[in-house]
């Protein structure tokens, strides 16, 4: 879920980044991933340059999150965050079967209906 109580961030103008972070969720510990994740979102969302997520997972596990960052200084800050990299030690050990993570610079972006969700 986004900022703003939508499923669909809203960001400013570009330009701005977005970290993709793509993976296969293992069956362990449902409650304790989905209480981790709740708590990274709502930490994200404090930090300085963060503009909004999306996030989505199919019932075989695999799940899509976008985060969107104002510059590449403020990802790098998020990166080093000690709450997050125990967040990421724990899903590296108990919670994913597979990852990649991707960075991308958004140059422009096109919409249609946001008002209307």
């Amino acid at each position: 879920m986004s900022s703003h109580g939508s499923p669909l961030a809203r960001t400013p103008e570009p330009p701005y980044y977005a970290v993709i972070f793509s993976n296969i969720r293992n069956d362990a510990e449902p409650d304790a991933y989905a209480q981790t994740a709740e708590a990274m979102v709502e930490l994200a969302a404090q930090q300085d340059g963060y503009l909004g997520v999306e996030s989505v997972r199919d019932t075989e596990g695999v799940g899509i999150t976008v985060s969107y960052w104002r510059d590449e200084a403020a990802i790098k800050a998020w990166k080093k965050n000690a709450d997050h990299r125990a967040a990421q030690a724990a899903g590296q050990k108990r919670w994913y079967r597979a990852y990649i993570t991707r960075v991308a610079k958004v140059e422009r972006t096109y919409a249609l209906g946001l008002d209307d969700i």
